[in-house]
């Protein structure tokens, strides 16, 4: 069994990861590459104490940048949507 703290990496907070927050009740999560849905699942259960219905995964691949003339590769990543019961909310950045 792998610990909380390993599976859930950092929360994703951008304009579509609000929108889902704010209409759907989804909270987005950047997560371990080896990490699978059940284990994310417990993840955010015992680091946030709410109720999880659904977890949806999505793998993003590794990609080529340019800097100057330097070629460099960033590294492939996954992230969660987790959908969370009706009344249970996670809060990132309270009272700001």
């Amino acid at each position: 069994m792998k610990k909380p703290s390993d599976v859930i990496l950092r929360p994703m907070v951008t304009e579509k990861s609000n929108m889902l927050q704010e209409k759907s009740n989804q909270v987005v999560f950047r997560v371990a590459k080896d990490a699978n849905k059940i284990d994310i699942g417990h993840a955010v259960e015992k680091l946030f104490g709410v109720r999880v219905l659904e977890v949806r995964t999505v793998q993003c691949p590794s990609r080529w940048r340019r800097v100057g003339r330097n070629l460099g590769q960033r590294p492939a990543w996954k992230k969660a949507i987790v959908r969370l019961r009706e009344g249970d909310k996670i809060e990132f950045f309270s009272g700001v």
